[in-house]
Order: structure tokens, then sequence, then C-alpha cells
């Protein structure tokens, strides 16, 4: 094996455990993914409210900056299988339906501390799921809605150049770099 091959190998296993190894190994094939209907554009604003209640805009720009909503109805759309795809669909109902019946009110209505709070417990049941699914099961839709949020923010421009230490072109290869506590991870 030549080291060009070691590389990208490399490179392919750290992608994906970053973001759903599925993604990264699979990759997208048109052929085998079937989609039974297209995302609005209401549900493509309302995918940018879940993502910005996980990332928020603090001194750096939240989910919604990024567009992620876009990203995850494309990602959906092209690159997950259809059961996947029907998982996903309906744990957006899931959430409308918890947040009606928990506060009496849309998603989209809700506060900035209810909208935490109501994916904070979802995010509970999700790792409860998680743990206790047997392998042929499909992920918990939430799982997925937070893994699509993370590999968009982080690999879009803003997520990219304002939340992690960016440099457009590096310098030399340094392998012992002094790290402060706090210091951002580096956009690579």
């Amino acid at each position: 094996m030549n080291r060009r091959d070691a590389l990208s190998r490399v490179a392919l296993i750290l992608g994906g455990t970053v973001a759903g190894a599925h993604i990264f190994l699979e990759g997208c094939k048109p052929a085998d993914r079937k989609t039974t209907d297209t995302f609005s554009a209401d549900d493509i604003a309302y995918l940018d409210e879940i993502a910005e209640t996980i990332i928020p805009a603090t001194d750096t720009p939240g989910a919604k900056a990024a567009a992620v909503g876009t990203f995850m109805t494309v990602m959906v759309t092209d690159c997950y299988a259809q059961e996947e795809q029907e998982v996903f669909k309906q744990g957006m109902n899931l959430l409308k339906e918890a947040s009606n019946k928990k506060f009496g009110k849309s998603f989209m209505d809700l506060s900035a501390e209810q909208r935490t709070e109501l994916l904070t417990e979802t995010d509970r049941e999700a790792k409860d799921y998680m743990s206790a699914k047997k392998a042929e099961e499909p992920k918990h839709y939430f799982r997925m809605m937070k893994e699509l949020t993370l590999l968009g923010y982080f690999t879009s421009q803003p997520g990219a150049e304002k939340s992690l230490r960016y440099m457009l072109v590096p310098g030399k290869y340094e392998g012992c770099v002094p790290y402060k506590k706090g210091d951002r991870a580096w956009a690579l």
C-alpha cells in the first residue's frame, strides 16, 4: 500500500467517526434511494430552528446562519435510504406533537428556553433508545437530526471560519503546537 492510499483510508475512517459512517462508507447512491416526497419551505424553516436550538448563535454564528435546515433536507433526500427518510420525517412530526402536548403550542412558537427543554428531553429519549436498540432497527430521529446539524454546521463556511480556528493557507507542519485552555479546534 502506498502512502496516498493509506492517508485516504485514514481520512475515511476518521471522517466516519464524526458524522455517521454510512454517509462516508456507502456514499450517496441515487439508484438505491427513493424519495416519497420533498421538503417544503416550512419544513426547512422548522429544521433551521431545531438546528439553531442545538447550535445557537453566540459570539459565533449559529446553525441557522449556516443554512443547516437546507443541508439536512438535501442529505436526507439524497443520501438516506427510504426507511431512514421515513423515520426522519415521522420524527419531525413527533417533535411537533411533543411540543403541542407539553406546551400547548407549536415548536416555532416556543421560547428559546422551552425549545431547549423539549430537545433536551428528546435527546435523553434518543440516548435511551440508541442504547437499547437492535442492530437492524433504525436510528432515533433526533440522533439523525443532531448528526446532520453538526456535520452541516462544521462543514459550512460560517462554522469552519468563525467557530473553528481557520487558516486559509496553512503554513509548515508543526507536530507539537501549544494548546491553551479554551482554544478552538482547527478547521481542516
